[in-house]
């Protein structure tokens, strides 16, 4: 094998050096379709931009609650759960999430056995198919994400089903996601349509700037271990004899290594290339680069600089905060994405041979399916874990203070409600849901049927007899 089976200067080479070397990238320019792609696969801040802050809001995972189930929580939320991890719903997200930062705009479609996908979706019979999920990226859905400028109509830069090679998808069978709301009549070159845009689209030319700054540092790689002699120089009449001799001078000093000794002449000085001047220059250069390009992509510079996200990144400063109210947004952003997940997770894990198998175990469960299903549903809650971290020991601490205030507040007033089983019953429930709340302390949620306790209020005590005999 020799240097020619090697394609050295290869296409994912070429490509990007062609793109960003190009005069025509001035502060402004389009990023189109191709130019994303590249910038994404080769450039080593493309894919930072782009899949680190989807990959800080989607760390951790969000925790399931599902209110007012009356003890089948448990199985409600192992249910969900294993239905979630089935259809692989996080990396579905995420890798929609990737394709609209990348492109502007992506969709997530879902494919049901037999099923043409141009129909409304039935969910209810759902659970019985076999059903997978295509991300598809702007090429993909050419010509059908355009969006509608006209202003007068219903669809105004609104999405309405997509097309993809020509077959049409219901609204009800897909979700379309862009990264940043679409503005009128400004096409978006990377989408083909009146869409998004990506969030290489402001960020084009400080990326262009900052191959820059690899190539100053690779010539300061190559440079830094280079050896400066000053010998002192021949006589007017140089013979062989004496440039052999200065030959073997910079050969000895070549071939040098730690634990040899050197012997030079008295005249004669060795040392490396002075490069410190380069020190300040470069790392300000460096650093304006990073910051404007996390300017351009509207996000925190300290996600970009590893080094002082390293450093900095610590609990209560400004930059935690900074990413923090960041990383929420992007949650925010991501809503769709999760809505449209979880209601097919729903649909299949919690379906009418689910509630058989819990009816089974549970005779107490009286009303149909259909009554149990939309109080699950209205009750269900998926929460975020918070964006700053904080130490186990504070977080019981805050807890901890808030159960000593439920408690507190439940002495004062449940003896003012002996009488009023209403108003006893609903301080009750009050209490227990700030108590469920409190995850730290109590891992398991307290269910009580508020119903029965209304309905069946304590007996009033009775009054021990003033000789001190046992009441009857």
């Amino acid at each position: 094998m020799n240097e020619d089976d090697f394609e050295i200067g290869s296409c994912s080479h070429s490509e990007l050096i062609a793109l960003l070397e190009s005069d025509d990238i001035q502060p402004g320019s389009s990023a189109g379709y191709q130019t994303c792609k590249t910038v994404y696969l080769y450039h080593p801040l493309g894919g930072k931009m782009v899949d680190r802050p989807i990959k800080m809001a989607m760390n951790e995972p969000r925790t399931i609650h599902v209110a007012q189930s009356f003890g089948l929580e448990q199985r409600l939320r192992d249910a969900f759960e294993r239905e979630w991890k089935a259809l692989g719903a996080n990396q579905h997200i995420a890798n929609a999430a990737r394709i609209a930062r990348i492109y502007g705009v992506s969709a997530a479609a879902m494919l049901v056995d037999n099923q043409e996908p141009s129909q409304s979706l039935d969910y209810r019979t759902l659970y019985k198919h076999n059903i997978s999920f295509n991300i598809l990226d702007p090429l993909n859905t050419a010509g059908s994400i355009v969006l509608n400028q006209d202003p007068n109509a219903q669809d105004f830069q609104k999405v309405d089903g997509i097309r993809v090679a020509g077959k049409p998808y219901h609204k009800s069978r897909c979700v379309v996601v862009q990264n940043e709301d679409p503005i009128y009549l400004a096409y978006n070159a990377a989408a083909f349509g009146f869409s998004g845009r990506s969030v290489y689209q402001r960020a084009l030319f400080p990326l262009k700037s900052f191959i820059q700054t690899m190539r100053t540092d690779d010539m300061v790689s190559v440079k830094g271990g280079l050896l400066v002699t000053k010998i002192k120089g021949p006589s007017s009449v140089v013979n062989n004899m004496m440039q052999k001799l200065s030959g073997i001078k910079r050969m000895m000093l070549k071939r040098g290594k730690t634990g040899e000794v050197l012997q030079i002449g008295d005249s004669d000085t060795i040392e490396s290339i002075d490069l410190s001047n380069l020190k300040d220059p470069l790392d300000s250069a460096r650093n304006h680069i990073l910051e404007n390009i996390a300017a351009a992509a509207d996000m925190p510079a300290i996600i970009l600089n590893s080094e002082t996200f390293a450093q900095g990144f610590g609990e209560g400063t400004e930059d935690a905060r900074s990413v923090a109210v960041y990383i929420d947004n992007i949650r925010e952003w991501l809503d769709p994405l999760y809505a449209f997940f979880i209601r097919v997770c729903q649909y299949r894990a919690w379906s009418i041979e689910f509630f058989q198998a819990l009816r089974a175990d549970f005779p107490d469960l009286k009303n149909t399916y259909s009554v149990y299903f939309a109080s699950w549903i209205n009750n269900f809650e998926y929460r975020w874990p918070s964006s700053l971290k904080e130490p186990e020991s504070e977080k019981v601490k805050v807890d901890e203070t808030r159960f000593k205030a439920i408690i507190g507040m439940g002495q004062v007033l449940l003896a003012q409600f002996t009488d009023d089983p209403e108003n006893r019953a609903a301080l009750i429930e009050w209490m227990c849901e700030n108590a469920n709340a409190n995850e730290h302390l109590f891992p398991q949620r307290l269910e009580l049927d508020w119903d029965e306790l209304l309905n069946n209020p304590p007996k009033q005590p009775t009054q021990d007899p003033p000789d001190g005999g046992l009441s009857l």
